[in-house]
């Protein structure tokens, strides 16, 4: 449909790893995870956001503790590059928030006009019960209505990255009051 093309939103998707991408190959003697493709593709091709048009680019494919900051500047250099103005990052639970801290202090002077979420699962998206179409959908929410910023959306709720605590005995994300 013509009109809808023409009001659609353009979104990129940038993979990092994480355990929303991780497959368990069946190995001789037990079982192992690797990093698999970006989930994001799989997902998009089940559930299609209406007046979004997305594509998906993979930067690295790694659970989130080995992520270094070259990996951190590539996601940056990706947002900075693209014209796209709504940039969803699929990355590992663990040092999400360090990631999207790293984008957030660079936004101002780089990505004024961008909205950039970052988003995981707390279960591969291959698993059935997976949050990760969930958190997927929570991001596509913010990135219609949030002002230009860097969030992280888990748990259905949108966070600012700069004020944003894991708990770590539930494993959840949570807003701070205050914003560092």
């Amino acid at each position: 449909d013509k009109r809808r093309r023409l009001d659609s939103t353009k979104v990129l998707v940038l993979a990092t790893g994480g355990t929303i991408d991780k497959a368990y190959p069946r190995l001789m003697g037990g079982w192992a995870f690797e990093i698999a493709d970006p989930a994001a593709t799989r997902i998009l091709e089940r559930v299609t956001p209406a007046n979004f048009e997305h594509n998906v680019e993979s930067i690295c494919k790694k659970d989130s503790q080995e992520l270094t900051d070259a990996d951190r500047e590539a996601v940056l250099a990706a947002c900075v590059e693209t014209a796209c103005e709504q940039i969803i990052v699929t990355h590992g639970t663990d040092t999400m928030i360090e990631s999207a801290q790293y984008v957030g202090r660079r936004h101002a002077e780089k990505l004024s006009t961008k909205r950039i979420c970052f988003t995981g699962a707390m279960r591969p998206e291959r698993f059935v019960d997976t949050d990760a179409h969930f958190n997927l959908g929570v991001c596509f929410g913010a990135l219609s209505s949030a002002p230009p910023g860097v969030y992280v959306c888990m748990n259905g709720a949108v966070h600012a990255w700069d004020a944003v605590v894991r708990d770590a005995e539930t494993g959840l994300f949570a807003s701070t009051s205050k914003k560092a």
